[in-house]
């Protein structure tokens, strides 16, 4: 039997990251209610995997699964929580690098940044350069695409210049940007700040776009798998 299930870290940490699990048990554990839903939910089981499964074969939908889980815990945290006041492993940048960055917005992500300016205090968003076809002639340039809804967009590995995310803090008229800290990263996917990361920045980066937020799978461990181990152990002192 299986059954699969798809969790956004931003339930957990300020980082916008969806990821499918795919679970499997053998058809000998005996499961208990507690761990089957008697349908889909739609937190964890959304359209996109609805449809999936509408596409298994007879056979794997009569072994499908769903996984029952509590709904998601109320966030602790948003992304200025884990933002450092003197990040380590990265410089600001210069006033016309951040101005380069300005340039690269479309007129919706510049207005963003202007009704930041006017809200007062401290606003930090993060930003993403993606290639839009929107040039004078709809030719492909590239943007800088800032978000301030107090969430990370997704880690990813550091490929390249644009798969490295950056940060843009507010303080009235005074705009300055940089990117993010390897510490930063870290604390998006949920580890501690005791938790040693690799001296190079590429290197720690690459730790944190390629792993999975340690407190999705705190919540899968505890509500799924510790329950599944704790059947398949009772089902193997039954056989003996």
């Amino acid at each position: 039997r299986f059954g699969a299930i798809i969790i956004n870290a931003a339930h957990f940490v300020p980082q916008s990251r969806q990821r499918l699990f795919i679970i499997g048990a053998h058809k000998s554990i005996s499961l208990s209610g507690a761990l089957i839903a008697g349908g889909p939910d739609g937190v964890w089981h959304p359209s996109a995997l609805l449809e999936a499964y509408g596409k298994l074969s007879k056979g794997s939908q009569s072994a499908w699964t769903w996984w029952c889980l509590p709904a998601p815990p109320a966030r602790a945290s948003i992304f200025a929580d884990l933002v450092e006041d003197d990040p380590q492993g990265v410089t600001w940048h210069t006033v016309a690098e951040t101005k380069r960055l300005l340039d690269m917005m479309s007129a919706i992500n510049r207005e963003k940044v202007e009704t930041a300016k006017k809200a007062g205090g401290r606003m930090i968003g993060t930003i993403y350069k993606r290639t839009r076809a929107d040039g004078p002639n709809g030719e492909k340039v590239q943007r800088a695409e800032i978000r301030f809804d107090d969430v990370a967009g997704c880690l990813r590995t550091p490929v390249g210049g644009s798969s490295r995310q950056t940060i843009m803090i507010i303080e009235g008229k005074r705009v300055r940007s940089r990117l993010l800290s390897p510490r930063e990263a870290a604390r998006l996917m949920g580890l501690p700040d005791s938790y040693l990361l690799p001296k190079n920045y590429n290197e720690a980066y690459h730790l944190a776009g390629d792993g999975v937020a340690v407190p999705v799978v705190r919540f899968i461990a505890e509500h799924i798998l510790e329950p599944l181990l704790v059947s398949a152990e009772a089902t193997e002192k039954k056989a003996a």
